[in-house]
Order: C-alpha cells, then structure tokens, then sequence
C-alpha cells in the first residue's frame, strides 16, 4: 500500500447495505485496506452468515497476495439497523437489482445521512440518473460496477450520471484510491459498458445449451479456448448468481427493448428450481460432487 493509499483508508468510515454476493466482497475488499465497515442488512442470521464468509474472502485474498500486508485491517461491525449508518463518510447500496428494493434503501439511506456523504449504488443495470430521482441530493449518487470477486479484481466500472457533480467524482475517486482499486469513468445507460455485453452474451450462451446445441462446458470450452476468455459465460453466470442474472436481464429489457435481453426459458427454470449457482451449490454446474459436471 502507498503512503497515499494509507492515509486515505484511515479517512473512511464505510457501510454497506446488503450482505448478499456483492455486499460481503466489498466489505472483504475495504477491511483488507484498512477501512472499517458497518454491514447492514434485514436479519442478524443474514449477517451471521456474511460475516462468516466475509473471513473466508478475506483468507482467500491473503493466500492471494491481493491485499497489502503491511496494513492492520478494518473493523467489521454488522446490524440490521439502517440508523447505524448515519455517521459514514460513504454509504454503497449492494441490494438485489429490483428497482423497489433499490429505491426503498436509497430513499430511506439519503435521508439518514448528512449532506456530503458520498453515495454509491453497486447497480448492475438500473441507470445513475433513474436512481438520482430517488435521492435526496442527486448530484451526490455515483454508479460504482464492482467485479466479482471485487478482491480480486483490480478495475471497477463508474458511472457518472448527468447530475453527479465533480465533488461527488472525486470523492469516489479518493475511495477507489484507498482500496487500490482501477476506475474507467462512463456516462450512464442501462447495463452500462459490462453488462450491456455480458448479459446478453450470458443469456445467448444458455439458449444454446437449451436448445441442445453444445453443453455448458462446450459453450464455456470453446469462448475460454478460441476467445481467450479466462471463464466462461455460464460459469461465469453461476458466479453471479442466475437469480441476480434474470433481475438485471429484467431491467435491460424493460428499459432497452433488446430481445437478446429477454430471459431464457432454461434460465428461467433454474431460478424456479433454486440452481442459482455457486451460492446455492448448483447452477449450470454442480459444486456438491469432487468434480462439476453439467446439470442439465
């Protein structure tokens, strides 16, 4: 870590809301840089359990040499109290990507915290500007598109909306800074510059395993092996969550019109089964046996 990086996580003071996938990688991400997190969500059994795997992150990023050894980590205190959170220095939404669920949290987090305080959504797809409406000061919301694992994965998308204002920009530049993080700044849409490609790729690659084309290793094969992606669309989709895929393809097709947006059926049913991938122990893959083997 820098003298820069060190003397920017001792000025932060995080909370997070939502201790779901996202949640519980940016909390390991700044309590591996030495910034304190307060983790809110609805239930302390939620919160139990994130924090259990928030540690197992943590030993996962240490055994990976992606946080500095040279910094006392952060403070991990948890509630299911949203006035908690009132004295952070930020606040990042990491609520599932339905736009009432967002737009309770962001509403009611807005009004609980000082004006100043810098306020991030981890959305996937719902644009800056729709969610600016939600807030009390608009020009204080930026998008920030953390990677999964977010520890792991230096460069994170942000998204400016049209009424973020430069203050707003560096503060979250500032932030990004002190979690060692790369940012590419773009100007909002729906699914922004990741998802607008990743998720219709994800949802083409299982229409093909539905429609009896290729397996999902053969589909997942052929992009790593000829297209040099480093994990597949399917396995990548297990890593998401299919449950999360379908809600952010939801909002892209409600608000873009694009077809290839449009859930498919295979995807579907494995929502309606409980195969949402690694987090439930199946998806396109099983990760209950020794080896993954395809599952449909």
């Amino acid at each position: 870590m820098t003298d820069q990086q060190e003397q920017q996580a001792g000025r932060h003071r995080l909370a997070v809301v939502g201790a779901g996938v996202m949640g519980t990688n940016i909390s390991a991400l700044a309590l591996g840089h030495g910034v304190d997190v307060t983790l809110v969500d609805v239930e302390d059994a939620i919160l139990a359990s994130a924090g259990r795997t928030i540690r197992h992150k943590l030993k996962h990023a240490q055994l990976m040499k992606a946080l500095p050894a040279d910094r006392p980590r952060g403070t991990l205190v948890t509630t299911t109290s949203p006035a908690d959170l009132a004295d952070a220095t930020t606040v990042i939404e990491a609520v599932v990507e339905i736009a009432e669920v967002k737009r309770k949290v962001l509403t009611e987090v807005s009004e609980l915290v000082a004006p100043g305080t810098l306020l991030i959504s981890n959305t996937s797809c719902i644009p800056v500007d729709e969610m600016a409406g939600w807030v009390a000061r608009g020009d204080e919301l930026v998008g920030v598109h953390f990677m999964n694992p977010s520890y792991l994965i230096k460069m994170v998308e942000v998204i400016r909306g049209t009424a973020t204002s430069e203050a707003t920009m560096t503060a979250v530049g500032d932030l990004l800074t002190a979690l060692g993080r790369d940012a590419l700044v773009i100007n909002d849409a729906p699914g922004f510059v990741i998802n607008r490609l990743l998720h219709p790729l994800i949802n083409r690659a299982a229409m093909l395993v539905q429609d009896g084309v290729a397996t999902a290793e053969t589909v997942d094969g052929l992009l790593e092996g000829c297209l040099g992606h480093s994990t597949g669309p399917l396995r990548t989709a297990d890593l998401i969550g299919i449950d999360n895929l379908v809600d952010s393809l939801r909002v892209l097709h409600d608000r873009t019109g694009d077809p290839e947006c449009d859930p498919c059926e295979l995807m579907l049913q494995k929502v309606r089964d409980g195969d949402h991938g690694r987090k439930t122990g199946r998806g396109f893959y099983d990760y209950h046996s020794a080896t993954e083997r395809h599952t449909r």
